[in-house]
C-alpha cells in the first residue's frame, strides 16, 4: 500500500511480529506505536497438521527488519514461527534480520547437567543460521547468514550472549521494576529484599544497592535433590588385575547434604520484596513467602523479569501468602491476571522501542544501560 511505502521510506526500516496468536502480538503493536511505524503486514498461522506458515504480504527487498517474537506456552512453535519468519525474510531478499526475543525460551538449560545438553547454545545456532542459504539467485546474489543481532531482556545467565555468534544486547528491566517499587509500594523504605535463594543472591543485592535497602538470603530451602542413578558414575575403582596394574584410585566425593531453611537476615517488621528473573513453576515463592511470615514479615511482594506463571500458578499465588506480583510484559499473562488479581505488570515496551531506534539509526547503546529514565 501506498502508506506502508511512505512508512517505510520514512523509517527506513519494517517491524514484523513472528507471533500467529493475537494475544502475543500485543507487545508489538505497543512497540511499533511507540515507534510511530506500522506493523509488518503478514500471515503467521498452523497449518491442520501443525506445520506453520508464513506468508509475508509486503515488500522487504534491501531492508532491515526487526522481528519481535514473545514466548506464550507452547515455547516449541513460538520458536518455529520465529525461524520460519526469518527464512521467509531472507528469502525475500531482506538485507539484515534482527530478533526482538524479550524472554528468550530455553535460557534455564545453560549448562551441562549429566548427559543432558545445552539447549540455549542449540537454539542460538539455529537462530545464527535460519535463512542461511548456499545457493545463488541467478549468477550474483548470495544470501548471508540469519539473524544478525539480538535484542532480549534479563538472560537467565548473562554467560549465554557467548553464545551467539553475532551480537546480543541484554537490556534490563531493573529500572521499571525499581520504580514501581518506589510508586506503587507504600512506604517502601521500610522494605528488604529477599534472594530466595543463594543462587539468586546476586541479582537482590543489585536491588538493595539501588534502592538504599537490606538484604536478606533464604538458605537451605527444599529443591529436587540430584537422584542416584546406576549411571556408571558411582562405579568402584578397577580392581588389581593380572598384570598387577592397580586402577586408579579416586578420592570418594561426600554427598550433599541441605542445611535445615534458614533466613539470613532479619525480616521481622519489614515488607519483603523477593526478585528475580523468572517466575514460572511458583511452588519455591510460595514456600519461600511463608518461611518470610512466620520470620515476621508482614508483607510479601515478587519482582520477577519474566512471568509465565504455568500450569496453577495463579491458584497457588492466590491461595498464598504473597500479597502481589509484579512482571513485565516481555510474556503475555493476560489469562493468569483474570484467575489472580495480585498479579500485575509494568510495560517495559518503551526501552524495547528506543533499542530497535537506536540500532536502526547506529546510535551507542550504553545509553541504555547507564542512564535509562522510565518515564514516557
Amino acid at each position: 500500500t501506498s502508506s506502508a511505502a511512505m512508512n517505510v521510506a520514512k523509517s527506513g526500516y519494517r517491524v514484523f511480529s513472528a507471533n500467529s496468536s493475537a494475544a502475543c502480538t500485543e507487545l508489538a503493536k505497543q512497540i511499533t506505536e511507540r515507534l510511530g511505524v506500522e506493523l509488518g503486514k503478514s500471515v503467521v498461522f498452523q497449518e491442520s497438521n501443525r506445520e506453520t506458515r508464513v506468508d509475508v504480504k509486503e515488500s522487504v527487498r534491501g531492508q532491515t527488519i526487526f522481528i519481535i517474537q514473545t514466548i506464550p506456552r507452547d515455547v516449541n512453535t513460538a520458536i518455529m514461527e520465529l525461524l520460519v519468519m526469518a527464512y521467509a525474510l531472507k528469502t525475500s531478499c531482506a538485507k539484515n534480520i534482527i530478533g526482538v526475543i524479550p524472554y528468550f525460551p530455553y535460557s534455564k538449560q545453560c549448562k551441562m547437567r549429566k548427559r543432558g545438553s545445552i539447549v540455549s547454545k542449540l537454539l542460538a545456532s539455529m537462530l545464527a543460521k535460519a535463512g542461511k542459504c548456499s545457493d545463488f539467485i541467478g549468477s550474483s546474489v548470495f544470501y548471508p547468514k540469519g539473524l544478525t543481532h539480538i535484542i532480549t531482556m534479563d538472560l537467565h545467565q548473562k554467560e549465554i550472549q557467548g553464545f551467539f555468534s553475532f551480537p546480543v544486547d541484554n537490556l534490563r528491566a531493573s529500572p521499571f521494576l525499581i520504580q514501581y517499587i518506589q510508586e506503587e509500594i507504600p512506604d517502601y523504605r521500610n522494605a528488604i529484599i529477599v534472594a530466595k535463594s543463594p543462587a539468586a543472591a546476586k541479582r537482590a543485592q543489585s536491588y538493595a544497592e539501588r534502592l538504599r535497602l537490606g538484604l536478606a538470603v533464604i538458605h537451605g530451602e527444599a529443591q529436587c535433590s540430584e537422584s542416584d542413578m546406576a549411571d556408571g558414575r558411582h562405579s568402584p575403582p578397577c580392581v588389581r588385575n593380572t598384570t598387577g596394574h592397580t586402577g586408579l584410585e579416586l578420592p570418594l566425593m561426600m554427598a550433599k547434604e541441605k542445611p535445615p531453611i534458614t533466613v539470613v537476615g532479619d525480616v521481622g517488621g519489614r515488607i519483603a520484596i523477593i526478585v528475580d528473573d523468572i517466575i514460572d513453576d511458583v511452588g519455591d515463592f510460595v514456600a519461600a513467602a511463608e518461611i518470610l511470615k512466620e520470620r515476621g514479615a508482614y508483607k510479601i511482594y515478587i519482582m520477577a523479569t519474566h512471568g509465565l506463571l504455568s500450569a496453577d500458578a495463579p491458584r497457588l499465588i492466590e491461595e498464598s501468602a504473597i500479597d502481589e506480583v509484579v512482571v513485565t510484559n516481555t510474556v503475555p499473562h493476560e489469562v493468569q491476571k483474570l484467575q489472580c488479581p495480585k498479579i500485575k505488570t509494568v510495560d517495559v515496551s518503551m526501552i524495547l522501542a528506543e533499542a530497535i531506534r537506536r540500532i536502526h539509526n547506529g546510535e551507542s547503546m550504553a545509553y541504555l544501560f547507564r542512564n535509562i529514565t522510565v518515564d514516557d
